[in-house]
């Protein structure tokens, strides 16, 4: 799975690149595998701004301001906290482009409603919305983690390519 991590991160970075596009990361369960593979890359100090590591839930109140209420009544892994995520992301980086993760990767911690495998992803340009989706991946914590750093990077090079050329 790596190479394919690797053919993503190729093809992103020839995008980014191409576009002007500044990437931030905002992670929890992925604990900045995310921006690690990112900046594994030669060259990637072109279209990589930062990333923020927020395993725990102060970390995502103070460094990305995501709201005690909103993890309060959504729980760490949902929807509503990726998305802030993603805009605390923006709002706290020179980023035009974030990505944020919060899941469930085991082999502890999963509940009836939220199982071991559970992941929310959320990507969000500047100028936009988050886009956000949810996934049950299988497999060990290392495999739950791997996949969520690819399907991260995978979407966002497909949201990258879709948007209109820079002027």
């Amino acid at each position: 799975m790596s190479n394919n991590i690797d053919s993503i991160l190729s093809a992103l970075a020839q995008e980014a690149t191409r576009r002007g596009l500044i990437i931030a990361t905002a992670e929890s369960c992925t604990g900045g595998w995310i921006a690690k593979s990112i900046t594994d890359l030669p060259g990637s100090s072109a279209w990589f701004d930062c990333g923020f590591v927020t395993y725990s839930n102060h970390a995502k109140q103070t460094m990305l301001g995501v709201s005690d209420e909103l993890i309060s009544k959504h729980g760490a892994v949902s929807r509503e906290v990726v998305e802030s995520m993603c805009q605390g992301a923006l709002k706290h980086s020179k980023a035009n482009w974030s990505i944020a993760v919060s899941g469930v990767a085991g082999p502890d911690g999963g509940t009836p409603d939220k199982p071991v495998g559970t992941v929310w992803i959320a990507w969000q340009k500047k100028s936009g919305v988050p886009t956000a989706k949810l996934y049950y991946f299988q497999g060990d914590r290392d495999l739950v983690r791997r996949q969520t750093v690819q399907y991260a990077l995978d979407e966002l090079l497909n949201l990258v390519a879709k948007q209109l050329p820079k002027k």
